[in-house]
C-alpha cells in the first residue's frame, strides 16, 4: 500500500496508479479517475472528509463565543476544498445567530498560499479591526500567523478577548487559552482503516468517506480550552451533531455546487 498525503499528490498518483495496476494506493484529500475522468481507479482508495460538517459545529461555537457579533475565516489557497470549509463554518454560525456578520478572506491562489504565516497575521489583523474576535483558520502554517495576532490582542480579566480556531490537528495547546477548539480531521482513522483493509485483502478502490459519522471530523474539547466554552454552548453542539448524523441537518458541500 502507497499512501499520498494531500491532494497535491494527486497528478503524480494518477500517473503512477497507471503504471501500476497491481499495487494499491491511497490517497488523501484526493481522487484519481481512470482514463474517462469520471469512473474512480479500482487500485486507488480516495480517502475523502466531510469537512463542512466539523466546520458547521467549529461554527456554531464561534457564534455563540463571539461578543462582537463578527467572525473572521481565513483560508489559504482558494480553491474548492477550502470553500467546503467556510461554507460548513458560515452555516453553523448563521444557525445559531442570523444576523452574524462573518468576515472572509484568503492568502492566495498557489501552493504558498499555505506557507506564508506574515500574511495569515496581516489578514486576522485586519479581520480583527473589522470587529472579529473569533477566525477560523484553515489555510496550513499561514494560518499560525492568526494565532500570533488572536494573542497580540491580549487578556481582560484573564479571558482572551480574541481567539482562534485550529485546523486539522488539535491544535488547542500552540497557544493555550487562545484557542477556542479545533476542527479536526482524523486522517489517522482513515489510513488506519484502509490499513486494515489491506491486511484483511478487502482493500477497494474508489471513495471512502469520513464524516461526523464515522469520526471523520470532530471538534476538540481538552484541558486547554474546556474552561472556554460554555457547557450550554457544547449541548447545543451535540445535539446539532446529532441531527447532522441523522440527515435532519444538511450542511452544504461547497465542492458539490
Amino acid at each position: 500500500l502507497i499512501i499520498g498525503v494531500g491532494f497535491a499528490q494527486g497528478p503524480i498518483m494518477q500517473s503512477v496508479a497507471n503504471d501500476y495496476p497491481n499495487l494499491q494506493f491511497a490517497i488523501i484529500d484526493g481522487v484519481i479517475f481512470e482514463a474517462d475522468g469520471k469512473t474512480p481507479k479500482a487500485n486507488v482508495a480516495s480517502l475523502v472528509f466531510k469537512e463542512h460538517e466539523g466546520s458547521y459545529l467549529v461554527g456554531m461555537i464561534a457564534a455563540r463565543t463571539s461578543k462582537t457579533g463578527t467572525v473572521g475565516f481565513i483560508g489559504g489557497m482558494d480553491i474548492g476544498l477550502i470553500h467546503r470549509f467556510e461554507t460548513g463554518y458560515e452555516e453553523g454560525a448563521r444557525a445559531v445567530n442570523p444576523s452574524i456578520k462573518i468576515v472572509q478572506n484568503y492568502v492566495g491562489v498557489t501552493d504558498a498560499a499555505w506557507n506564508n504565516p506574515g500574511k495569515g497575521k496581516e489578514i486576522a489583523l485586519a479581520q480583527i479591526n473589522k470587529g472579529a474576535d473569533v477566525i477560523f483558520t484553515a489555510a496550513g502554517n499561514s494560518g499560525l500567523g492568526a494565532f500570533d495576532a488572536v494573542e497580540q490582542s491580549g487578556k481582560d480579566d484573564g479571558r482572551a478577548t480574541h481567539f482562534v480556531i485550529g485546523v486539522d490537528s488539535n491544535q488547542n495547546m500552540v497557544k493555550p487559552g487562545f484557542v477556542l477548539t479545533s476542527m479536526v480531521k482524523r486522517v489517522d482513522n482513515a489510513v488506519y482503516n484502509i490499513i486494515q483493509d489491506v491486511v484483511a485483502h478487502k482493500f477497494q478502490g474508489g471513495f471512502h468517506v469520513f464524516g461526523l459519522d464515522s469520526d471523520g471530523v470532530a471538534y476538540t474539547l481538552d484541558q486547554y480550552n474546556r474552561d472556554l466554552i460554555t457547557q450550554a454552548t457544547i449541548d447545543e453542539v451535540e445535539a446539532a451533531k446529532k441531527r447532522i448524523i441523522a440527515g435532519q441537518i444538511k450542511v452544504t458541500d461547497a465542492m458539490l455546487k
